[in-house]
């Protein structure tokens, strides 16, 4: 695919490395700020994962570049190797949180390292190639944001264990709605404590797009808070 003039191809070709891995860099983050502000942020108002997802793009990207850029007068197999074992290494991030990510920040976070591999490694296609897969990325994201309406998650410690049976989940329904004034879709029933009269319920709700905060997506309640 040539949408650009050759002219054009021949004078970014003889750039030295170094414009052109800034150039490479500026697509990168530019796409990388569009899916995380206009498209993550806006929903989600976390501005926890504005940070990280913006500064791991960036230190991403220079990691993989420079990874190969050493790599480069390795022949065969050896460059392989350890280009797949950094590649590795890379991914294996994802798990350097110590609290639980709800998926949707999972899954925005693995485009956003993806994305920013794609840039460091792409130093043989051209130009309008690099851009048609950033936005084909882009586009994927509109879609499924748009397409699949995401609902938002709490987690209530619930004193009337008398409507958490099956028969009453109507009446459970109603009291909820009515306590917390939100638009509940589904309840779960959790932890029951008979002892004290108390049950944990996972609530799934309609959001009213206005942002959320740090304990929306928890999955379970800390012990030391059942007390």
């Amino acid at each position: 695919m040539q949408l650009l003039p050759q002219e054009f191809h021949e004078y970014i070709m003889g750039l030295t490395p170094f414009l052109k891995m800034l150039i490479r860099f500026s697509i990168c983050i530019l796409v990388n700020w569009i899916i995380v502000d206009q498209l993550y942020y806006r929903k989600s108002k976390r501005r926890d994962f504005y940070f990280t997802f913006m500064l791991v793009s960036v230190a991403i990207f220079f990691l993989v570049f420079f990874m190969v850029f050493i790599l480069e007068d390795m022949k065969g197999k050896a460059s392989g190797v350890g280009l797949g074992i950094g590649l590795f290494g890379i991914f294996s991030i994802m798990r350097y949180r110590t609290d639980t990510m709800p998926v949707r920040e999972m899954t925005y976070l693995f485009i956003i390292i993806s994305l920013a591999v794609v840039n460091a490694l792409a130093s043989t296609m051209r130009l309008e190639e690099l851009v048609a897969t950033n936005l084909i990325v882009i586009v994927a994201i509109v879609i499924c944001e748009w397409r699949l309406k995401t609902e938002a998650v709490k987690l209530i410690q619930y004193d009337k264990i008398e409507l958490i049976t099956p028969d009453k989940r109507d009446q459970l329904v109603s009291d909820l709605e009515k306590r917390t004034g939100l638009d509940i879709t589904k309840v779960e029933v959790g932890a029951i404590d008979m002892l004290r009269d108390m049950t944990v319920l996972r609530v799934h709700y309609r959001s009213t797009d206005k942002g959320s905060n740090s304990v929306d997506k928890m999955t379970k309640i800390p012990k030391d808070e059942l007390k």
